[in-house]
Order: structure tokens, then C-alpha cells, then sequence
């Protein structure tokens, strides 16, 4: 590239009205508005102006095109008309503004995000009117991941590999928390929201504060070293690490592997309260609850005393009225109970009843009556019949029974004559002796 001071020729020679004495007439490769001094022509007694000076540089910058540009995206800001994002220099601290209009983003990879390692095309515009310097991308395209990216994507493959990211490995977080730890720069803007936030909502939290270097070399030990002694305290119910956003790369001590195994193994609920949505570090990952800001943490570590007691109040106004409604049902079923005819005349049941058990006792009377009557009858009746059938109506009627040898005599044979009989009549028994038997004499 030609140094700003080394004259570009534009091919034809251009004659400057008040160029200082002794100087050629010979023009320089851009020349300012015509009547005023060429910046290269300028001295204290003939300074340039303002818009010579813009208009030389303009005319200069257009003159390099549209280069390709090698660097690391830094910040991607996606807008309605457009996305504006920085690009860094890979080795240095250089930085560069881009601009892309939407309708050239609708050509890009969709997944340019902040790390990658890009190459674009832009033309670089200076402002004359406002003096910005701007690039304008017409194309653009990966050359790889950045370094960095790279890294903590391999990092936060292998620890969800270990079940580290899980949603069922995180701890819920005391309702009310009697000891809030907070890690955090000291007197920084993180803190005093942290711990205002958190005294508007619940004026009687208490907190230990453990200040430690939040961005730096220094970050991962400090960090680690409050972590340890909050997570240590008993009395510490969360712990809250808490910064105000930051650059990417400041904020990478809070993707460092260490801190991360570290707030996995604590034994203490733990909040990430980074506060960048761009690129959030990986410990919103692994915490137990991420926040989007200080603020948001402390909203989301200790309820609101207001809200709660309002909580307090409404339950307790919907348990009397519960309560009311329910007495009120009570009576009414009570009113309804009292109101039937078997509590409000309960003699008239016990009437009834006596009415029905009389009722059933002349029945059964009556029927216990037939049934003996019934029953008198049938004795009569089996007794006449059992008498008519009986041996002692036969012998009272004049008939005898005669007995040979214990037997009784039922054919004259059995009774031959000199046999001893022993003969039973109605009223009694005698002996008798056979004369054997004898001819049929009774008269027909």
C-alpha cells in the first residue's frame, strides 16, 4: 500500500489557485474543492480545510477497491436492515467495523456466529460529512473455526458426554435462602445490583460477599478460591457468581474447564449471573440456574416480600371464603334435615312403627290360633283313626286273642286238642285248654 504522504498520480496535472510560492503547478493525485489548499500544500499560513481533507481521503480509500480480508468475527449483530459485526485481526489487537445489508446476508452462511475465523470481501467507504470510516461486505465465507470456539465446543462435547449439562442433575434452589453467597469484582456495578435487588425484595436476606477478578489471568483462581470458601460455609444456602457482560473474551475465564468441574462438584446450589445472551460461557451450562443479568439473579434467588404477603392474603381470603361456604352449606343441609317429617314430629315415626308391630302381632296371634286349631283337629283325627286301628278296640268289641306256644293261633291246626292256649280278651287274660278242632256250627 502507497503511504497517505506519497503523492498518487491521477495522469494529468491539476493547477492549485493559491499554492504556496515556489512549489509546482503540477496537481495532486486528488485534489481537494477547487479554491482551496491540497493537504499535501498546507502550511500554518495556508492550512487546508476540513472537507479538502475528507475529500482526499475518500477519493484515496476508494482508490483501494474491495480487498479480501482475513480475521476472527468478534461481535455479529443481526439487525432488520441489516447486520453489523467487528472483525479482529488473528495476531493482533486490530479491529475493523463491517456493515452487511440484508439483501447481501441473504447470500452469507446463515452460520456465522462470534469466534469464526472468516474471510470477507468489503469495500471500505469514508464518510466525508460525518469522517467515519465503514466497510461494506459484498461476500464473505468460513476459513475454519476460531481457535478459541473450537476449544469450547470439544470442551462442552466431552461434559455433556459426562452427563454434566443434564437438566436432572441440576438442584432446585431454596425458597428462601437464610445466607446468599455472591462472588463478584469489588464495588462493581454486578455487586450493588446483586445485593440492591435482592434487599428490595426481601429486606432481611443476608449475604456473604467474596470479591475475586472477574476477567484476566487472575479470574479462574479467584473465582475458584471464593467458590471453595462459600461452598464450605454451612450457613450458605446458594452461591451467586455475577459479572456485567463483558467482551467475548473477557468473559472466558467462566468457560475454563477448572471452575466448570468445580461448580459441577460443589455441594451448594450455584447461579450463573454472567449477563451476555451473545455468547454465553459455559458455566450458564453447567449451574444450577443462569441468569440473564446480576439483577435477574437476585429476582430469581429470593421471592418478593410484597408478593408473598399478597400471596398470604389471597389464600387466606379464599380459605374464609371457603370456610363461609361451606357453614353455609352445612346449615342449609342441617335447615333441609330438620325441616323432613321424621325430625320435626319424631313421636309420629314412633307411632307408626308401634301401629305396624301390633299390626304383625295380631296377625301372628291369629295365625298361631289357626295353626293349633289346624292342628287340634288333625290330633283328633289321627287319634280316632289310630284307636280304630288299634288290637284293644278289637278285643273291647268281644273279639279274643288266642296263643299256643308264645305264637299266635291263626289256623285251628295250630291248636291241637290237650294244647295249652292262653287266651287275652279286652279285660284281661285266662288259660284254656284245646279239645281240637272242631266243625264249622255257626248258622248263616
Amino acid at each position: 500500500m502507497t503511504d497517505a504522504s506519497t503523492p498518487l498520480s491521477t495522469g494529468a496535472p491539476v493547477s492549485l489557485a493559491g499554492a504556496a510560492p515556489g512549489r509546482a503547478a503540477s496537481g495532486p493525485a486528488f485534489a481537494p474543492p477547487g479554491g482551496t489548499v491540497h493537504p499535501r500544500d498546507s502550511s500554518p499560513d495556508h492550512p487546508c480545510s476540513v472537507a479538502a481533507l475528507g475529500t482526499v481521503v475518500r477519493d484515496y480509500v476508494a482508490k483501494l477497491g474491495s480487498p479480501w480480508i482475513e480475521g476472527e468475527v468478534t461481535e455479529w449483530n443481526v439487525r432488520a436492515v441489516g447486520t453489523f459485526a467487528r472483525l479482529r485481526d488473528l495476531e493482533g489487537d486490530a479491529v475493523i467495523s463491517l456493515t452487511i445489508w440484508s439483501r447481501v446476508r441473504d447470500r452469507l452462511p446463515k452460520d456465522i456466529k462470534p469466534g469464526d475465523r472468516i474471510v470477507v470481501c468489503a469495500k471500505p467507504e469514508y464518510r466525508v460529512k460525518s469522517g467515519d470510516l465503514s466497510y461494506t461486505v459484498s461476500s464473505a465465507r468460513h476459513v475454519g473455526l476460531g481457535d478459541l470456539l473450537e476449544n469450547l465446543e470439544r470442551l462442552r462435547s466431552r461434559l455433556r458426554a459426562e452427563g454434566l449439562l443434564e437438566p436432572e442433575r441440576k438442584r432446585r434452589l431454596p425458597f428462601l435462602p437464610h445466607t446468599i453467597g455472591l462472588i463478584t469484582a469489588k464495588n462493581s456495578d454486578a455487586e450493588k445490583d446483586v445485593l440492591r435487588n435482592a434487599e428490595l425484595r426481601w429486606p432481611h436476606v443476608s449475604f456473604r460477599v467474596e470479591h475475586a477478578t472477574v476477567q484476566g489471568d487472575q479470574c479462574v483462581p479467584t473465582v475458584l478460591a471464593a467458590l471453595r470458601k462459600l461452598d464450605d460455609d454451612p450457613t450458605v444456602d446458594v452461591i451467586v457468581i455475577a459479572r456485567g457482560g463483558g467482551d467475548f473474551q473477557d468473559l472466558l475465564g467462566f468457560s475454563d474447564e477448572r471452575l466448570l468441574r468445580a461448580v459441577a462438584a460443589a455441594q451448594t446450589p450455584v447461579v450463573s449471573a454472567i449477563g451476555h445472551d451473545a455468547d454465553r460461557p459455559l458455566l450458564d451450562d453447567i449451574a444450577d440456574l443462569r441468569a440473564s443479568t446480576p439483577t435477574d439473579a437476585a429476582k430469581r434467588v429470593v421471592p418478593d416480600v410484597a408478593e408473598q404477603l399478597a400471596i398470604v392474603r389471597q389464600v387466606r381470603a379464599r380459605l374464609a371464603s371457603r370456610v363461609a361456604q361451606k357453614v353455609q352449606h352445612e346449615i342449609a343441609h342441617f335447615d333441609q334435615l330438620r325441616s323432613r317429617p321424621v325430625l320435626r314430629l319424631p313421636e309420629r315415626m314412633l307411632e307408626d312403627r308401634a301401629a305396624s308391630i301390633e299390626q304383625h302381632l295380631a296377625r301372628g296371634r291369629a295365625a298361631t290360633e289357626r295353626r293349633l286349631a289346624r292342628g287340634t283337629t288333625d290330633v283328633a283325627e289321627l287319634r280316632a283313626g289310630l284307636r280304630a286301628l288299634s288290637p284293644q278296640h278289637t278285643l273291647d268289641r268281644g273279639y279274643a286273642i288266642v296263643e299256643v306256644g308264645g305264637e299266635i293261633v291263626r289256623d285251628a291246626a295250630s291248636a291241637p286238642s290237650g294244647a295249652a292256649a292262653t287266651v287275652t280278651v279286652a279285660r284281661g287274660r285266662f288259660a284254656a285248654t284245646s279239645r281240637g278242632e272242631v266243625a264249622d256250627g255257626i248258622e248263616r
